[in-house]
């Protein structure tokens, strides 16, 4: 992944393998970069590689862990989440391909999200799959889109065109392709341009309901996520799943 600034904004690229899928790897750099803008921009665009944003969680390398494993990833993968939601800069979603799963979390860590015009499909399918949403997806979801769109989006998991995810509120803004990074710069400078102790201030308030319900029940959803997670049948559609992705 890579780390570039246009004036006060950083651009952090998303490119880690196939699909910017999530694993160890990925997010421990993504730590790092979202660590690096925090301090160094008063704004951060995330973008994919024109392919993908991120297909979300990295299936092949995930599907065989027990348990324990498995929960110390969930941790890792949350604790990345929450580090973009607290970042006190502005955060723009370039949304430039395919947003799946995880990918759609991490765009949802974002205060403004834009998504490019096209064949890309966004969205949170975990219940295709047979498993639930840990806490740091449903606290942030519900912040994020109107309470209308939470049955379609998070229950009935479906996987939206760029135009259904803008009708449901899930992304702001749709943009041409080769028009998307600057208009997200250009989102961001924007928003950059505003005194950062108030724009800090307003963000704080707005997420604290999302990290104020974590804190109250995250283990004990998490908990039930894994409960979800090994079931037989989520162990039947995800292995099959990841067969797909190595083949």
């Amino acid at each position: 992944m890579e780390l570039e600034r246009r004036d006060d904004v950083a651009v952090l690229r998303l490119r880690a393998g196939k699909a910017n899928a999530m694993n160890t790897a990925m997010l421990g750099e993504l730590n790092r970069l979202v660590d690096e803008a925090g301090r160094t921009a008063r704004g951060l665009v995330l973008v994919g590689d024109g392919k993908a944003f991120s297909a979300g969680l990295d299936l092949p390398a995930l599907v065989d862990l027990e348990r324990p494993a498995m929960r110390e990833f969930i941790d890792m993968f949350a604790r990345a989440m929450i580090r973009v939601l607290r970042l006190d800069i502005p955060v723009v979603a370039a949304i430039d391909g395919h947003a799946i799963a995880g990918g759609c979390v991490l765009a949802l860590q974002a205060d403004v999200r834009l998504a490019a015009r096209g064949a890309a499909r966004i969205g949170l399918t975990e219940t295709q799959l047979g498993i639930g949403l840990p806490a740091v997806v449903t606290e942030v979801l519900r912040i994020r889109v109107p309470p209308s769109s939470l049955v379609p989006i998070a229950l009935e998991g479906r996987l939206l065109s760029p135009d259904e995810a803008h009708a449901l509120g899930l992304v702001h803004d749709l943009v041409e392709p080769d028009a998307l990074l600057d208009a997200a710069v250009a989102r961001a400078a924007t928003l950059a341009a505003l005194p950062s102790p108030g724009v800090a201030h307003v963000k704080a308030q707005l997420r604290r309901p999302a990290l104020d319900a974590m804190v109250l029940h995250g283990v004990a959803e998490r908990e039930r996520w894994l409960d979800t997670w090994f079931t037989a049948e989520a162990r039947e559609r995800i292995t099959a799943a990841a067969a797909r992705l190595r083949g």
